[in-house]
């Protein structure tokens, strides 16, 4: 292994040795540790000039989540085989238009492209420093069928963009204010053609027992804004005392809910949206889809979660038995738009 090249960051530094022609191994060193071990590591195939990229994007502690969010096969590539792939085949995508609508640096939407090679794939965020990541990205894996645009506004498409045969959204409806919820997705589902399907997946749902994603709380979910603040500022080691509630739902404290994006969806609109179940690979409903995408990426990130996940599916099956309910920790939706 070669001497490493650093690159020094206000919170720290990055060390880059290369392991082979292809491969490098970069440890990322936080200020107060830089004397001490790794605070994390990870090898890679990103070429030097993208790793900076993303550090001066995004700073060094992020560095290895953000890199493995694309390249770990269990990671985001784990969800959206099962998201999207769980309820139509690869083949439904051949010579159609797929928008990743909140792209961000472009893990999911290089994912995509590379899965989808007759699939014209088009990438939207918000975050011009990001999408700059994900052009790189997509350059370096050779993605042709990719484009990156810039949002005006979180809320907004660019102009002159669509329509489409398919729109992705991955964990990005939890972390829009419900003043946004209300004027986006009318946008979106405007933007999709008729028969063409909107998926809305990694995203948490609000009612489960266990807010996981935020606080990491019980029962939050069920409790209104003013008693849920109060609650998650007391209990919540993740929340500080001073959190605002607008800050608090910006972070995806409130999930969502199936009948509110249905509801959402038939606003204005003279196509209503028809839920699709997941019926690809042997899943046979919304709780296999969990089990096989998203609880494999956060067993993957925390192997102790694995027992628990595996109780949760038989009681999440019981609850479906019993009362005909399904109930997942996290929405993977498929909704299609009917001609009327």
């Amino acid at each position: 292994m070669r001497m490493a090249e650093i690159i020094k960051h206000d919170d720290g530094e990055v060390r880059i040795a290369n392991i082979s022609s292809e491969r490098r191994k970069i440890s990322v060193y936080l200020t107060k540790d830089v004397a001490a071990k790794p605070w994390q590591s990870w090898e890679t195939a990103y070429p030097v000039d993208l790793i900076r990229k993303i550090i001066n994007a995004k700073g060094p502690a992020v560095l290895c989540d953000e890199i493995r969010r694309e390249e770990d096969p269990a990671y985001v590539q784990a969800c959206l085989e099962k998201d999207i792939f769980g309820y139509l085949p690869p083949k439904s995508f051949v010579n159609k238009t797929l928008l990743d609508f909140g792209c961000g640096a472009g893990a999911s939407t290089v994912i995509l492209a590379r899965k989808l090679t007759h699939t014209k794939i088009f990438g939207v965020d918000l975050e011009e420093r990001w999408l700059s990541i994900a052009r790189s990205r997509a350059r370096f894996y050779g993605c042709s069928n990719v484009d990156f645009l810039c949002s005006p506004l979180g809320d907004q498409l660019p102009k002159d963009i669509g329509p489409f045969d398919y729109i992705v959204m991955s964990a990005v409806y939890e972390h829009l204010l419900p003043a946004e919820r209300k004027r986006l997705l009318p946008q979106l589902w405007k933007q999709l053609k008729l028969d063409g399907v909107l998926f809305i997946n990694q995203t948490p749902y609000r009612y489960f027992p266990f807010e996981g994603h935020t606080s990491r709380l019980p029962f939050l979910g069920y409790l209104p804004d003013r008693l849920a603040l109060a609650y998650a500022r007391r209990f919540s080691p993740r929340i500080g005392s001073r959190q605002s509630w607008s800050d608090l739902l910006r972070r995806g404290i409130r999930g969502a809910d199936v009948g509110e994006i249905l509801t959402l969806l038939r606003q204005n609109s003279s196509h209503p949206p028809v839920l699709l179940e997941p019926n690809q690979a042997g899943l046979q409903d919304r709780i296999d889809l969990w089990y096989a995408g998203y609880a494999v990426s956060i067993a993957n990130k925390y192997p102790w979660a694995k027992p628990i996940q595996q109780f949760m599916k038989l009681l999440l099956k019981s609850i479906k038995f019993t009362t005909g309910l399904i109930v997942v920790p996290s929405l993977s939706l498929a909704i299609q738009k009917a001609k009327s």
